[in-house]
């Protein structure tokens, strides 16, 4: 697949960049510049940034990281059983434990959200980072909402990550998931507050959360770009209809004068 040139292969972590140096150069080099692009095509062009997690795959699919993106890629496009199998794979590669979370999230993808919910209580949780653990709390509380248990997914987003007043990278999608679930419950007043605390810590956009919250509010939002092109439209159709009245309006005096021309020249 057509990588531009200005893509050279450092971009990639350094953590990454490590593990590609069991590779000789050259190939290290060519799996490095398609991490990259599977990297910045992910969220905008998730089907492309899929073909180039397949070129890397087959090019070093004995890479622990590889094996990760190709596994990201697959999620993003909703191919949750090839995900998940790349996600075991990197696991087994690395002995980690961080894509406990996503892989757990794949057994909902697949219609499976008992076994979700089964990861949820394993040990591996415990050896999650803290962003980690909201993650897995995340996973866990969609699917109670799978299995239709809505009281007890919003039970399980309640914690002291949820209550906190600091904002970190995980705070805003915390709060919206719960305002969400909230809101599910018919417990609208809640909702809204809730909705409000996530656009509060969203600084990145996130999540929808202002759009949420107008449409609660019931907010119309109109396009004026739209109207201003109609207007504009309006204007310059009303200032053609004058221009050809007026165009008129001079041939016909015009013609009077080119009349009385030809009078005066034949006297």
């Amino acid at each position: 697949m057509p990588i531009p040139e200005e893509v050279t292969g450092e971009e990639i972590d350094p953590d990454v960049r490590q593990e590609l140096m069991s590779l000789p150069k050259g190939l290290a080099e060519d799996v490095a510049r398609n991490l990259v692009m599977v990297a910045q095509l992910i969220d905008e062009d998730p089907e492309q940034a899929y073909g180039y997690s397949r070129v890397a795959l087959r090019l070093a699919s004995r890479v622990a990281a590889v094996r990760e993106a190709a596994g990201f890629a697959a999620y993003a496009t909703q191919k949750y059983s090839e995900a998940l199998a790349e996600f075991r794979a990197a696991r087994r590669m690395s002995g980690g434990v961080e894509l406990w979370p996503v892989m757990a999230d794949c057994e909902r993808g697949l219609g499976r959200p008992e076994r979700a919910l089964a990861m949820a209580g394993e040990p591996e949780v415990q050896k999650l980072d803290k962003a980690g653990q909201v993650e897995m709390r995340l996973v866990a509380a969609g699917a109670r909402r799978d299995m239709g248990q809505l009281d007890a997914a919003i039970v399980t987003l309640q914690s002291p990550e949820l209550a906190s007043s600091a904002v970190h990278p995980w705070t805003a999608r915390l709060r919206y998931a719960y305002a969400d679930a909230l809101l599910a419950a018919d417990r609208e007043s809640e909702a809204r507050d809730w909705f409000a605390k996530a656009l509060e810590a969203d600084k990145d956009g996130a999540t929808d959360a202002s759009d949420r919250l107008a449409e609660m509010d019931g907010v119309e939002f109109v396009d004026a770009f739209d109207d201003s092109e109609e207007e504009s439209d309006d204007v310059a159709d009303d200032l053609s209809s004058d221009v050809s009245d007026d165009v008129v309006e001079v041939d016909e005096d015009d013609d009077e004068d080119d009349s009385d021309d030809s009078v005066g020249d034949k006297s």
